[in-house]
């Protein structure tokens, strides 16, 4: 099967793909055109992969990715991978990869082609490989896709800094401006809803391409969040903190601690803490039925306790619940007892409590 083209040029078949995959959106796509096209895939895999038997060649590798970067193939197969049978999106998902990462033999250039195709001129490829979220079939394969590109902060820019439709224009990397508010319109935003209300595999690998997104680009996300922190938080607490799903919820408690807790994120830590309303949250994860959302809110919770610096707002609402917050915190996960840090935390909180002054005091906050 796999040499059933064998004659084709690699030009060829990067074309020849391309065509059968618009063929898969016309209303009467044939049995035969899926045939056809898995093939294709198939033959184009082991061109840069090779077999066990056989190594690929360097020079027809190169020749096979630029002509898939001239056939602008990569963003139709985005596009259209949720329409592909299997295996076929299996070979995607490969084709897809190798390319990204493949890098001609003494190219003294930083980036692949490829991505640095896409990054300078068709940043619609992410944007698309992103929408695969909207189909449970191309969930898994543009999630791995798009966790190799966002090895890359000019990948996560083109994410973060979006503002397209459903048919819009993708910004281009030179065209955005960081100090801009988001609309949350962009495809960013839409992680929201993906990781609530998906079905399973589409909402755990949404979350798990977010968290990448979020945590392995420290200054760019820093500055994203300070800019865009209402917006944000409003969606993240919202959404995320308060989904009706057991996984999301405790999964998003836990990385909203890590943002918090991280170094870069210094100033969208204290400008979290500082609001009255997202201590009340908190404190409400602390009474929720299950034990491992009680300990995840407990590290977002100890933040606000912790902080020196507490605003009027949070200072008001802890003197109004120290005692039954000194009542509550000794019995809290009492099980835990061989947490030894955990333990720790928790009597400390509880001095924290006990040794605040009885009115609110203005000179403590900022």
């Amino acid at each position: 099967m796999a040499f059933f083209f064998r004659n084709k040029t690699k030009n060829d078949l990067a074309k020849s793909t391309k065509d059968l995959l618009s063929r898969l959106w016309q209303p009467q796509s044939s049995q035969k055109n899926e045939e056809d096209l898995a093939k294709l895939l198939a033959q184009m895999r082991l061109v840069l992969q090779g077999t066990q038997e056989t190594e690929s060649s360097p020079e027809q590798v190169s020749q096979l990715v630029n002509s898939i970067i001239h056939e602008d193939l990569l963003y139709i197969l985005a596009r259209s991978i949720h329409l592909l049978p299997f295996e076929s999106r299996k070979d995607s998902q490969t084709i897809f990869s190798y390319v990204l990462r493949f890098k001609p033999p003494n190219s003294m250039a930083p980036d692949p082609p490829a991505l640095a195709y896409i990054i300078d001129s068709r940043p619609e490829v992410i944007v698309e490989l992103c929408r695969g979220y909207e189909h449970r079939e191309s969930a898994m394969p543009c999630g791995i896709v798009l966790r190799e590109a966002l090895k890359h902060d000019a990948v996560a820019m083109i994410i973060l800094y979006d503002q397209s439709g459903a048919d819009g224009k993708v910004s281009k990397i030179e065209d955005i401006d960081p100090d801009t508010k988001q609309t949350g319109d962009g495809v960013f935003w839409r992680f929201f809803p993906w990781i609530d209300r998906g079905a399973f595999e589409v909402s755990t690998d949404a979350f798990t391409t977010f968290r990448e997104l979020l945590t392995k680009h420290k200054q760019l996300v820093s500055h994203y969040l300070s800019v865009n922190f209402d917006l944000f938080f409003k969606r993240y607490n919202g959404i995320l903190v308060q989904s009706n799903s057991y996984v999301t919820k405790r999964q998003s408690i836990k990385l909203l601690g890590e943002i918090l807790l991280d170094r870069a994120n210094y100033n969208v830590m204290t400008a979290y803490v500082d609001r009255g309303e997202h201590l009340k949250l908190c404190m409400n994860l602390l009474k929720d039925d299950r034990k491992m959302v009680q300990y995840e809110g407990f590290h977002v919770f100890k933040v606000f306790v912790a902080n020196p610096h507490k605003s009027v707002a949070v200072q008001r609402i802890l003197l109004n619940n120290r005692e039954r917050l000194l009542n509550f915190l000794p019995r809290f996960l009492e099980d835990r007892t061989e947490d030894d840090q955990f333990t720790d935390e928790k009597s400390f909180l509880i001095r924290q409590i006990e040794t605040m002054h009885r009115n609110p005091n203005e000179s403590m906050s900022r």
